[in-house]
């Protein structure tokens, strides 16, 4: 997709540690024009598949995740990294590390809102080292329903997540493709 690797070029930093900052687009402040283009896009690169969910991870998940939806006709559920008193047992749970925290989070879906019948699409931000859509598909396993793929905006190879997630035998897409990030470049795949 052009016009975010443009606008990564123009306004992302590498932080170092495999951290690229993009607030200005998807993870602070959104983008609503270029976000509901990456909805689109996603959605396209899936339609034909029965999907009835889409599920990511609070909270930078939720902006992709929210278009995807929209332009697939389908609800969007997101896994809480906090329980909220209003969640009550019992809950599908899986931890995993977050890169940009250094430390271990729990994310949290009530089975009110995935079930056995559905066919689900996890879309998250970043595909990274692949451990929150790894801990995502866990849930979705947890419930019996069907991961029918998985969309990221951004995917960094060179932290190896597409090969962490291979055990999970599903088409996984990304719309940037970074393979490495200096001090003065990020560089895209093809």
């Amino acid at each position: 997709m052009e016009e975010l690797k443009k606008r990564i070029l123009a306004e992302g930093q590498n932080l170092g540690n495999g951290i690229l900052k993009i607030d200005s687009l998807l993870n602070h402040q959104i983008d609503p024009m270029l976000m509901a283009d990456i909805g689109r896009e996603i959605a396209g690169r899936f339609s034909g598949q029965p999907i009835t969910r889409i599920l990511t991870a609070e909270i930078s998940g939720i902006g992709p995740a929210l278009m995807t939806g929209l332009a697939l006709g389908v609800p969007v559920v997101y896994a809480r990294k906090h329980r909220p008193i209003t969640m009550k047992d019992p809950v599908y749970v899986e931890s995993a590390p977050s890169h940009t925290k250094g430390s271990e989070v729990f994310l949290m879906v009530s089975p009110e809102f995935l079930s056995s019948d559905d066919c689900i699409l996890i879309v998250d931000d970043f595909l990274a080292t692949g451990k929150t859509i790894h801990a995502l598909a866990r849930i979705v396993r947890q419930a019996g329903a069907a991961l029918v793929g998985v969309g990221c905006v951004v995917e960094k190879t060179f932290e190896g997540g597409r090969a962490f997630l291979a055990d999970l035998e599903t088409r996984v897409e990304a719309l940037a493709i970074i393979e490495e990030m200096t001090d003065d470049a990020i560089i895209f795949a093809g």
